[in-house]
This record gives C-alpha cells, sequence and structure tokens, in this order.
C-alpha cells in the first residue's frame, strides 16, 4: 500500500511540474524574439520598442529588448547576445545599416531570421523582411507643404530655403531628401526657391545620427553666413530632433519676436516637443508615422516567418540592400500641421490632450 501511494505521489508530482512548464510563465513556450533598436534619444524609438514587446508578449512570446544608445559596437555587441541566448528570430532597427554583415551571418548560421525595422539593414543577403513606412512619400509631404505655405503652385516668391538631410549611414533619409526635391528642385530650377548657402546636395546637407545639436551648429552657420541682410522662408527638415536644433538657432537671431516671423519648418515623427512647437506656432509642420502601427506589421511577419509561412508585403521592387531586393510593407505617413493635430495625433489615442499643454 505504501508503495502504491509512493507511486501515485511521483506521478502527481510529474504531471504537476509537466503543466507548469507548459503553461509557461511569461509566455517562452511560441519562441524567442529579439529586439534591437538604436537609442533611447528618441523618443519615437522609445516607443517602437515598447510597442513591439507588449505585441510580441500578448501572442506568448519572450522577448528580449536592447536600445544601443546610437553606438555601433553596443548594437553588433547586444545582436550577438541574443544569438548566444537563443532567439528564434531578430528584430532590428539598424544604427548603421552595412554595420551588420558579419553579426548576420552568425545569425544565420543558428538559422535566426531578420527582420529589418524602418531603416534598411544593408549589404546582407540574411534578411527576410523589412518593415517600414513609404519614406519617398514622408519626403513629399514635407516638400509639398513648403510648396503650399508658400504658394509656389500659385507662381508666388523668389524664396530663401536651406536644406537639411538626414544621417548619411540611414538609407531611409536619401528617400526622405529625394522625395522632398523631387517637389522643390523644379522651383530651385526655376529660381523661385534660392538656397544662399549653395548647399543643395544630399552630402551637403547630412546631419549625422539625426543630431539636433549638429543642426543647431549648421543652421548658426548657414545664418551668419548667408542672411545677415536677407531672410530664410523656409527649412526643410527632415525629422523633429532636427527642427528642434533649426528652431533654437533662428530664435537665437531674433525670428520668431514678431517683427520677423519663424519660417515654414518641417519635420517628422510627431514627437511631443515638436507637436507643442507646432501648437504654439514655431515649427510649422511634422511627418506622422503611427508606430503602433509599424509595430504590429513587423510582428506580423515575424510570427509569419517563425511558423513557416509567407509575410504579407506590399513592395517587391523598391529596397535592393546591395545583395537582394527586401520585400517590404510599406505603411502610409500623415502629414500633421495646426490644422489637423487634433484629429490625427489625440483621436487616434497616439496622445492624449493633457499631454499636450
Amino acid at each position: 500500500m505504501k508503495k502504491l501511494l509512493s507511486a501515485m505521489f511521483l506521478l502527481i508530482l510529474v504531471f504537476s511540474m509537466s503543466a507548469c512548464s507548459s503553461s509557461g510563465a511569461g509566455g517562452d513556450e511560441k519562441g524567442f524574439v529579439g529586439i534591437a533598436m538604436p537609442t533611447k534619444s528618441s523618443e519615437r524609438w522609445v516607443s517602437d520598442g515598447k510597442y513591439m514587446k507588449d505585441e510580441f508578449e500578448k501572442l506568448g512570446y519572450k522577448v528580449d529588448l536592447q536600445y544601443a544608445e546610437d553606438v555601433v559596437e553596443n548594437q553588433v555587441s547586444q545582436i550577438e547576445n541574443m544569438i548566444t541566448k537563443g532567439v528564434d528570430i531578430l528584430v532590428i532597427a539598424s544604427i548603421d545599416g552595412e554595420s551588420l554583415t558579419n553579426v548576420l551571418d552568425k545569425a544565420a548560421k543558428q538559422d535566426i531570421s531578420v527582420i529589418s525595422y524602418d531603416r534598411l539593414i544593408k549589404k546582407t543577403e540574411h534578411v527576410s523582411y523589412y518593415a517600414t513606412f513609404d519614406n519617398f512619400k514622408v519626403g513629399v509631404l514635407q516638400g509639398s507643404y513648403i510648396e503650399e505655405k508658400l504658394g509656389l503652385k500659385d507662381g508666388k516668391g523668389p524664396f530663401n530655403i536651406e536644406l537639411f538631410a538626414g544621417s548619411p549611414d540611414d538609407n531611409n533619409a536619401y528617400f526622405f531628401f529625394d522625395g522632398a526635391m523631387s517637389v522643390l528642385q523644379p522651383y530651385i530650377d526655376s529660381g523661385k526657391l534660392v538656397v544662399k548657402s549653395g548647399q543643395t546636395e544630399f552630402e551637403q546637407a547630412a546631419t549625422l545620427r539625426w543630431d539636433g545639436a549638429t543642426a543647431q551648429s549648421r543652421m548658426d552657420n548657414l545664418l551668419s553666413s548667408n542672411y545677415s541682410s536677407d531672410r530664410v522662408d523656409a527649412v526643410l527638415s527632415p525629422y523633429d530632433g532636427i527642427s528642434i536644433g533649426i528652431l533654437s538657432s533662428l530664435k537665437g537671431v531674433g525670428y520668431g519676436d514678431g517683427s520677423q516671423p519663424l519660417p515654414v519648418v518641417t519635420g517628422q515623427d510627431a514627437e511631443l516637443a515638436s507637436v507643442k512647437s507646432i501648437i504654439a506656432g514655431e515649427q510649422t509642420q511634422t511627418v506622422f508615422k503611427d508606430t503602433r502601427e509599424l509595430a504590429k506589421k513587423a510582428v506580423e511577419m515575424a510570427e509569419a516567418v517563425l511558423e513557416g509561412e509567407e509575410a504579407e508585403v506590399n513592395d517587391t521592387e523598391t529596397y535592393d540592400n546591395g545583395e537582394k531586393v527586401v520585400p517590404a510593407y510599406l505603411l502610409d505617413p500623415v502629414s500633421v500641421d495646426q490644422s489637423n493635430y487634433k484629429e490625427v495625433l489625440v483621436d487616434s489615442g497616439y496622445y492624449k490632450e493633457e499631454e499636450l499643454k
């Protein structure tokens, strides 16, 4: 009888341990996902990481989320650690799109798939899919906003404009700039827009690491060298952090004090500081990219890969990374200014109204 009871106890114990294991704590049963984000210094990357982590965990995945603070070596090391930990898939928003070839070779040897997130990873065949926004359209929205606000279609001008571009190690920066210039270049060619600095090429306008302080310093130099007796009427800025730096420079020499209105200044990402600036009548426009939707799309892609299926894409031609054309899903960006920020940002739940005060 004692032997029978002991055997029953052991069976119950084994069953209980098995049940605990299968129910899981924290959901590592479906798989293990590594998310590599570039930095916490930009509000949008913090949001992207949070949204993705939440979405994966809702579906029962274990998640390792890391930020590299815009140091390429940090990101490579973090990805190597994720590989060592045994992740099943990597979702990567790269700092430098050309710096990950070797570490992704290591991932491929472990059969770890890769989703390129918002920034295209280049010079490697080991990228399954690319989730991003229509980056050329982002630039078109910025250029078109300047066109509309200055009345260029109506023949008004000439106006003075200065051009800023994003970081040269981010493939998206070229799409943003090319999209904007597809609208602005004809007006520059006709003389309706004048770039007094003469700096019209991407390389001249580029802002390494999208740094606002770098943009502010360049704007200081542009103003002192070219606008001692003239005013700048518009500034093409590709990103809100750059826009804030540009505005600081402009306000430092008297723009925005009433007698000298601020120029039209574009932006991107609808970061909180810039939305407040738009409401206050300083920055003029931003381009909203709903990172909640992008995170969901990246999660859908990753889950399809992990289940051995093909992910939904809507672009199979645009994004050549030097080794392959990476199939992509492009989401639509939205232009935001004082006229529609409530509808686009508050009504959608992206921001609460009290956050914008």
